[in-house]
């Protein structure tokens, strides 16, 4: 009988975490949920390769499959440049840009 319970409650918390995970991300299904990861996390990349684009000012979310890129580039050229490099990334289907152009003062 304790085995049983046991194996109950470990099935239980491993649903609740599955489910948990594609329920509080807006992703339909796991799957989305990793594909939506893996999209950020290649766009992050490729910024932080980029010498013209601040990676530590433009934040990355992505939401089936659309990129919504926010936060601040010194310049109108790097706004655009990571917008460019997001569009580049397999798997992107769509790019929001909502970075604000903040110059030095």
């Amino acid at each position: 009988m304790k085995n049983i319970l046991s194996a109950l409650a470990i099935v239980a918390a491993l649903g609740t975490g599955v489910t948990g995970c594609a329920i509080t991300s807006g992703q339909s299904t796991t799957g989305q949920y990793v594909d939506d990861a893996t999209v950020t996390s290649r766009v992050k990349t490729r910024f932080a390769k980029d010498d013209d684009v601040a990676a530590t000012r433009i934040n990355v979310e992505t939401l089936k499959g659309v990129v919504q890129l926010s936060g601040f580039a010194t310049s109108a050229a790097e706004k655009s440049k990571a917008v460019s490099i997001a569009r580049e990334v397999p798997g992107v289907k769509d790019v929001r840009d909502d970075i604000i152009v903040r110059t030095p003062q």
